[in-house]
């Protein structure tokens, strides 16, 4: 295991990492620096805490769409040998999450932004 030292919000942290793998951790590194520092930089959030709990649900926010998003393409019927292709297996269009997770989802972040008192959320 190796040990590096990287910055998130101008904050230095020791962090272990496999051998060969430290330039996926330098690369996740940069998207929750990047992620927090557009929190901050948006100014209505302050405190460190909140910043990353709000990076960390839109982060978790942008997986889940990327999930769903190759869970949609793999039901995508594949086109017939005359080129046309049957009707799509996904029903919902506007949202790539299902009804219910994407009404959770809302609930979640609703519920945050109330215990944490700020209108902060980037989603």
């Amino acid at each position: 295991m190796k040990q590096i030292e990287v910055q998130i919000l101008q904050q230095s942290y020791l962090l272990t990492c496999p051998e060969g793998h430290e330039s996926r951790l330098l690369d996740a590194v940069e998207r929750v620096d990047t992620a927090m520092t557009r929190i901050r930089d948006a100014g209505k959030v302050r405190a460190r805490e909140r910043i990353a709990v709000l990076a960390a649900l839109n982060l978790a926010f942008e997986i889940a769409d990327r999930e769903a998003a190759d869970l949609a393409a793999a039901a995508q019927p594949v086109a017939s040998p005359s080129g046309s292709a049957s009707a799509p297996v996904v029903g919902h269009q506007e949202s790539l999450l299902p009804d219910t997770d994407q009404q959770r989802l809302h609930s979640l972040v609703q519920r945050l932004d109330d215990a944490l008192g700020d209108d902060g959320r980037l989603l």
